[in-house]
């Protein structure tokens, strides 16, 4: 077959390219018609939840996207700060004490699309006619009339009442840390050595936005091998309002909150002193808080598909992470999803409110339909959560920590040089970039950086669990930690009967 002639590539190319551009520009076309609707339809569904919400609970429930973000804030139990320059900040009161929390300002900040292109277009207008100053601006802060209230009444042990919302699903797997017996710890599928085997090691896995300890517990831990299975301890968490672990109707999600739980429930609770950590999407910004907080404690970090968005200088980091993981476009499709999960609260909930509170009508439908094991546990995480929790946890942790990434990548480079870390990523991700993983490489130089090709954010793990399994081994038994961390020995009497979950049941 004769080879193109030159003029005839360039034209080859020219209508790509032209194509492409056309394709673009129909996306733009068609999500601002979209998105638009959705705006509508949010407000609409916003009336509506608020209707529902006092004849079942008889009390009116504030959202985020009302006027006032103070009535929503207020009534979790903390308080709105305003700066000047137009940002806000939350100050949480516990006990006896006022600290600023992680709460990130995309909660109530959340401007509808027209309105954010009407705001962009003046703004570009104004730098025609006016220089912007470079002089630095003091930061001050007031507190409003918010602290009043919170300080009648609210300082002190105020305990959250567990008891599910009536659009949340109140079965037993998913409110069963409700009952009076539970401990209030998260859920733990916990893999020990068998009896006699007293030299151990441990590992932690985190599982994503939206999913279980059953993305490791059905996947990694059955390819593990003998030797594997003999020298460590395996550890996978529902996090904090997701899976079988509580789900507080009361609770912001915090980034703190989230560490805390795992501290107290896996640390803590199985005497952990140094541990591998292995996480996924969203977990691994956990896994990155926790190890700055333990750093000499922590022998390596494998990160899958970290959400690591370098901010650039003079942006609010927030905000440009919300736009980067929800870009507002109908296309492609893990897109559109990741835009309706994180700007419209209110579409989000009826989401939930359809697919979660029904969720074992179609965890049926889906055993009905397929025989695949993998396709039902990954629907089971899909389903096991409230609309509060995932809300909280996408925006304080994903958009929230924006500003802390840096930091902790920083603190893995300079004082835990003893520490492997490892960052894989699919090279096929709709959601997060292969950039995200190559900035953490750039951040942390001796970062060993994998790409596996035809895989995406989930087929990372899921299609290829024995390969992945071979992988984890080699990293822990590389010779370097073993020469930085030596082996310890788990005593006898902390060595359970049985392997299981513990803390949800």
């Amino acid at each position: 077959m004769p080879k193109p002639r030159p003029k005839q590539g360039f034209m080859q190319a020219s209508l790509k390219n032209r194509a492409a551009m056309a394709g673009r520009l129909v996306n733009e076309v068609v999500s601002f018609v979209v998105f638009t609707v959705l705006d509508l339809l949010d407000a609409v569904l916003c009336l509506v939840y608020k209707l529902l919400d006092y004849a079942f609970e008889a009390e009116w429930k504030p959202c985020y996207c009302s006027s006032s973000a103070r009535e929503m804030i207020t009534s979790s139990g903390n308080i709105l700060v305003s700066e000047k320059g137009g940002w806000s900040k939350i100050v949480c009161l516990c006990s006896s004490k006022i600290h600023l929390e992680d709460i990130s300002d995309t909660l109530y900040s959340r401007p509808p699309l027209l309105s954010e292109l009407s705001r962009s277009t003046i703004t570009e207008l104004r730098r025609f006619g006016s220089t912007r100053s470079d002089a630095a601006s003091v930061t001050t802060f007031t507190i409003n009339s918010a602290i009043v209230e919170m300080l009648q009444g609210k300082i002190g042990g105020r305990k959250s009442n567990p008891i599910p919302r009536w659009s949340d699903c109140a079965c037993e797997r998913c409110a069963g840390w409700c009952s009076p017996s539970a401990s209030g710890d998260l859920y733990v599928q916990a893999q020990y050595p068998p009896d006699g085997v007293a030299a151990v090691e441990d590992v932690l896995f985190i599982h994503g936005f939206i999913s279980s300890s059953a993305f490791w517990t059905e996947t990694v831990f059955p390819n593990l091998s003998e030797v594997a299975r003999s020298r460590y301890r395996f550890f996978a968490v529902d996090l904090l309002g997701f899976g079988r672990s509580p789900k507080p109707a009361d609770s912001l999600y915090t980034l703190q909150e989230h560490v805390d739980m795992i501290e107290r429930s896996v640390l803590k609770r199985h005497r952990v002193r140094s541990l591998h950590i292995v996480a996924h999407s969203l977990g691994s910004i956990l896994a990155l808080a926790l190890a700055v907080k333990h750093p000499d404690a922590i022998k390596s970090l494998t990160l899958l598909a970290p959400p690591y968005f370098p901010v650039p200088k003079g942006v609010q980091g927030t905000q440009y992470v919300l736009r980067r993981v929800a870009p507002r476009r109908v296309w492609p499709m893990i897109a559109l999803g990741a835009s309706v999960a994180c700007w419209y609260e209110h579409i989000s909930r009826s989401v939930c409110l359809l697919m979660c509170k029904h969720h074992r009508f179609w965890e049926f439908l889906f055993r009905l339909l397929t025989c695949n094991r993998i396709r039902t546990f990954l629907m089971e995480g899909f389903f096991c959560h409230t609309h509060n929790a995932a809300w909280h946890t996408l925006h304080n942790i994903i958009c929230g920590s924006a500003g802390k990434l840096e930091g902790y990548l920083d603190t893995v480079r300079e004082r835990m040089r003893a520490c492997e870390v490892t960052v894989i990523h699919g090279c096929d991700d709709d959601l997060l970039p292969v950039s995200c993983s190559a900035a953490v490489k750039a951040r942390v130089p001796r970062a060993n950086l994998r790409l596996i090709k035809g895989k995406d954010h989930i087929t990372i793990v899921i299609g290829r669990q024995k390969a992945f399994a071979r992988e984890l081994e080699q990293i822990w038994a590389s010779p370097s930690l073993k020469a930085s961390f030596p082996r310890r020995t788990l005593p006898e009497a902390k060595r359970p009967k049985t392997e299981g979950g513990s803390g949800g049941d």
